[in-house]
């Protein structure tokens, strides 16, 4: 029943990126903006970060650390979370848009 899709993340752990190839059709600029975020997050609390859309079209940051990570950062993490949700806002909607158009098969409703 989980039908949330996993947009990209970051690791500090391994120090990896991943984006999910099904989205390749977005512009190589905000591929590139992701990329830069999700590494940058990750790198400043640590952790791993994942965008992900839930079920309803909408975009989570969700966080996660290994259970003995006593380098992780969980206020900052909290913190940093909501400095992306407003800084990136335009970015956020924007992608929640195009997954309901192009994933979720919804009318586009744009401003007239």
């Amino acid at each position: 029943m989980n039908d949330e899709i996993v947009l990209c993340g970051a690791s500090s752990y391994n120090k990896k990126y991943y984006f999910n190839e099904q989205f390749s059709s977005l512009p190589q600029g905000i591929q590139d903006e992701l990329h830069i975020m999700c590494v940058l997050f990750t790198a400043d609390v640590g952790g791993i970060l994942q965008v992900v859309f839930d079920e309803d079209g909408s975009l989570q940051l969700r966080t996660q650390t290994e259970e003995d990570d006593i380098l992780y950062d969980e206020i900052g993490s909290v913190l940093k979370i909501k400095q992306l949700q407003r800084e990136k806002e335009e970015l956020f909607e924007s992608l929640e848009m195009y997954y309901r158009v192009f994933y979720l098969g919804e009318a586009y409703e744009g401003e007239e």
